[in-house]
C-alpha cells in the first residue's frame, strides 16, 4: 500500500494555471501532455537547477510500477540535475503519492510540488 499525502487546503494555492508563474503553468502543460499521449494515470513534470524540464506518464508493467512522478524525477536526475525548482502532477487522485513525494524531496526540500487535476486545473501545492 502506497502512502499519500493530503494536498492541503488551508494554503491558499492558486486555483487557476494562470494564476502559476509561466513557468509551473509549462511544467501543467507538459505533465498534462504525458498522461494524455498515452492514457496513464498520471503524468508529471519537473524543472531542474538549470530551468530544464522533464515530463512523465505513469508505469504499469508487471515487473515495474512508477509513478509519473518519480519517473521525471529519475530523467532529471539521469540527466545530471542535482536540484529540482518545481515539479507538477496531473491526475485524478486528490492526493499527493507518498513515492513521488519522496523522490522529489530527495533533491529538494523546499521545492513546491503542484499537484493539478486532468483539466489542469490546480488542486493545491505541497511545500513540505
Amino acid at each position: 500500500m502506497r502512502e499519500s499525502f493530503a494536498v492541503p487546503a488551508a494554503r491558499p494555492t492558486p486555483s487557476d494555471p494562470a494564476e502559476l508563474s509561466a513557468e509551473d503553468v509549462k511544467l501543467v502543460v507538459l505533465a498534462r501532455g504525458a498522461r494524455g499521449r498515452v492514457g496513464a494515470v498520471e503524468g508529471a513534470a519537473v524543472r531542474d537547477q538549470d530551468g530544464r524540464t522533464y515530463a512523465a506518464a505513469s508505469v504499469a508493467l508487471p515487473s515495474l510500477t512508477l509513478t509519473a512522478l518519480q519517473l521525471a524525477v529519475a530523467s532529471a536526475v539521469a540527466a545530471g540535475a542535482s536540484r529540482l525548482e518545481a515539479a507538477v502532477v496531473v491526475t485524478e487522485a486528490s492526493t499527493l503519492d507518498g513515492a513521488g513525494h519522496a523522490a522529489v524531496r530527495d533533491l529538494a526540500v523546499d521545492a513546491p510540488i503542484h499537484v493539478a487535476a486532468p483539466d489542469g486545473t490546480v488542486l493545491g501545492t505541497v511545500v513540505e
